[in-house]
């Protein structure tokens, strides 16, 4: 099974794609009360930057509240500038990627494997006491020549072991 990081980041980019994702304390608050059948995944983001901001941790406590009464996962990610590399756009910088939430489609025709694989990690979580989990996302992408370029490293590292 892939890491539950690999799966958010999917799930994200999945959303990010199909205009299913909300990002923004107040604007997910907007949306969890106008029409909150319609979230179906939580991100909240925190910073050492952040830790002693009041105000959001108060903002933190409604939306986990909310989220625990309307049945909606929900996880912490720790680092909120790679939580808006993901979901922001590259041209315009996010503003607030403290909470984001992922909504269902409004013709409810989809499945998305990487939010199914996040629902089972939240549930399993949560069986353990662990009610609002924090999950690693993965690092900044290196891209396919990278990955190439250590397989063929690996490899030749495996052929060299064994052929001696």
């Amino acid at each position: 099974m892939q890491s539950p990081g690999k799966s958010l980041k999917e799930a994200l980019l999945c959303a990010q794609s199909e205009q299913r994702l909300t990002a923004g304390v107040y604007e997910s608050a907007k949306i969890m009360t106008d029409d909150p059948d319609s979230v179906s995944f939580c991100v909240l983001a925190m910073d050492e930057e952040f830790q002693c901001d009041i105000a959001l941790q108060i903002h933190f406590t409604l939306i986990q509240s909310f989220c625990f009464d309307n049945d909606i996962s929900i996880v912490r990610v720790s680092d909120v500038q790679r939580l808006a590399e993901i979901v922001g756009d590259k041209a315009v910088p996010l503003e607030d990627a403290h909470c984001v939430l992922i909504t269902n489609p409004a013709d409810g025709s989809w499945e998305d494997p990487a939010l199914e694989k996040l629902h089972l990690f939240c549930e399993e979580s949560r069986r353990l006491n662990d009610w609002v989990p924090e999950i690693s996302l993965p690092g900044v992408d290196r891209g396919p020549s990278a990955d190439l370029r250590f397989c063929s490293d690996a490899v030749k590292l495996l052929i060299w072991k064994y052929s001696s």
